[in-house]
């Protein structure tokens, strides 16, 4: 089994920054493709960002610039995944997931950064942003 926990949510003023981490763990766990989705009530879960088994990153429009993802290989060969975000705003309030693909996805489909291609999230972090 795949657990994953977000850490790093909080309120901060439009402008501001934050950085989220990701700790995956469990004997499944591998987190060659790792990403970030968000979800405000009300409405579907967005994509984020991504990044793949080769450190290549994936942004949605609304967050170049401002968002970057990454990931570092930790003690047990697990990598766990930060999302550095920059210049907030308001409308960046979210509920912030991490999520995985399969490891066959991971390799093996390049439309692997989706919300229906995820195998495990997290339970979320939230995130406010205040004008």
């Amino acid at each position: 089994q795949v657990q994953l926990v977000e850490y790093g949510g909080g309120s901060v003023q439009a402008g501001g920054s934050l950085m989220l981490s990701c700790i995956g763990s469990g004997n499944a766990y591998r987190g060659d493709c790792m990403a970030w989705f968000r979800q405000i009530p009300g409405k579907e879960r967005e994509a984020v960002a991504g990044i793949d088994s080769d450190d290549k990153t994936i942004y949605v429009d609304a967050v170049k610039g401002r968002f970057t993802i990454s990931k570092v290989k930790v003690w047990d060969a697990k990598n766990t995944a930060y999302l550095q975000m920059n210049s907030l705003k308001p409308e960046d309030t979210a509920m912030y997931y991490c999520a995985v693909p399969s490891p066959y996805m991971c390799k093996h489909d390049s439309n692997w950064f989706r919300v229906d291609n995820m195998d495990f999230w997290g339970k979320g972090t939230l995130v406010n942003i205040s004008s």
